[in-house]
């Protein structure tokens, strides 16, 4: 009975927005059928670091996060920021 435990990127997708969302399958293997297994989510926002990330979410990354996507998502950011709402006077 061997046990072995295998991680890989199986999903990665490029959002209108610039976003890359990077999907990861952890699976567990036992004589080569998997016996278990979960899903882990989360986004690489443009301007984000992704020197971390797997190969082809780097190389992705690289070809969509241009200057002018980068900028306009930290536009839209900037837009949907809370606006502190002024004190109720007692």
């Amino acid at each position: 009975m061997a046990l072995e435990k295998n991680v890989v990127v199986d999903n990665i997708e490029v959002l209108e927005n610039g976003c890359v969302q990077v999907r990861t399958k952890t699976a567990i293997l036992e004589d080569g059928e998997q016996i278990s297994g979960t899903f882990h989510r989360h986004v690489v926002a443009p301007g984000d670091d992704y020197s971390a990330e797997d190969a082809r979410v780097q190389a992705i990354c690289a070809a969509t996060h241009t200057a002018d996507v980068v900028a306009a998502y930290a536009e839209a950011q900037a837009k949907a920021a809370p606006v502190a709402l002024p004190e109720a006077e007692a």
